[in-house]
């Protein structure tokens, strides 16, 4: 089975790409995670303010802040790309530190998108500006890196990896308009504040802080729409547990709609990311192969 990837800016390869058959559902599951404590007062506030006028959106204007503050967490990550009537799903699987904007994930793709059984997963590293790959594919060493400037991408690696940054998918937040506040619900035995509205790519960018900035605008220019409609559900100290975005933008081919969902448990847990030196970065040509197309 053939993957037919579409360039996302930059020369670089998107994982934004679709097999010629089959469908692999999105799961929203997630193990484990470190509860809310005795949160009762934070849970009221939260309920409060989503009776207020315009006190939903301001709840989930914070929710970067407060990541940022809760300083770490363990991911979970499912992108499911259609287009055409075909359908993908990409997942991943790591740990993110907030306050660096640095992490580590491990992206499998489902067995046939590749083209074989064997196909290993791909470690990525996150940090702000750049997108690091290993076990990227053909033509690259095994123990060489690829390396992305997110800046240049249009998507800003919102979903070129197979996985929304994590500290990008928060900061998107702070462009929340039309919000509605769904209600409680129960998320991996966590309570759940559960919101729905849309954000704003260009608002974005414009909130964003320094770190997130360049990447934002860069979506901002690339996505053919602007607004991204989203599920968000906030725990009882307002952290955020689980986003879902629906991106839509053009490609060569068929129109391509992405629906990124991450789900964020084990807050506080330690990162440890350390990037590449100059040396183990792979700056060749990556060949064309059943993977998809070559580029830098």
């Amino acid at each position: 089975m053939v993957v037919q990837q579409h360039r996302c800016g930059g020369g670089a390869l998107a994982f934004c790409a679709l097999t010629v058959a089959g469908v692999m559902a999105v799961t929203a599951g997630c193990s484990g995670g470190s509860g809310a404590g005795d949160a009762s007062g934070r849970g009221e506030r939260l309920r409060a303010e989503a009776a207020g006028a315009g006190g939903s959106a301001e709840t989930l204007r914070r929710a970067a802040d407060v990541l940022a503050a809760a300083g770490s967490a363990e991911m979970r990550t499912s992108m499911e790309t259609s287009a055409g009537g075909t359908r993908v799903t990409i997942r991943g699987r790591g740990a993110y530190d907030f306050r660096r904007q640095l992490g580590r994930v491990t992206v499998v793709l489902p067995k046939d998108a590749a083209g074989e059984e064997g196909h290993r997963p791909i470690t990525e590293l996150l940090a702000p500006g750049a997108l690091y790959m290993k076990n990227r594919g053909a033509g690259v060493p095994d123990e060489k890196w690829v390396r992305v400037d997110t800046t240049a991408l249009e998507d800003g690696n919102l979903v070129t990896g197979g996985v929304t940054d994590p500290m990008a998918a928060a900061e998107l937040l702070r462009s929340a308009r039309d919000v509605t506040y769904v209600g409680e619900t129960e998320l991996a035995g966590v309570t759940v504040h559960h919101y729905r509205g849309t954000a704003h790519l260009g608002r974005a960018a414009g909130g964003a802080s320094a770190r997130s900035r360049g990447a934002l605008a860069a979506a901002a220019k690339g996505f053919s729409a602007d607004a991204v409609p989203f599920d968000a559900y906030l725990d009882e100290d307002g952290r955020l547990r689980k986003v879902r975005h629906r991106f839509s933008f053009a490609s060569d081919g068929p129109a391509v709609e992405v629906v990124s969902t991450m789900l964020l448990y084990g807050f506080g847990v330690p990162v440890a990311v350390r990037l590449p030196a100059g040396g183990d970065i792979y700056t060749g040509l990556i060949q064309q192969g059943r993977t998809g197309e070559g580029g830098r």
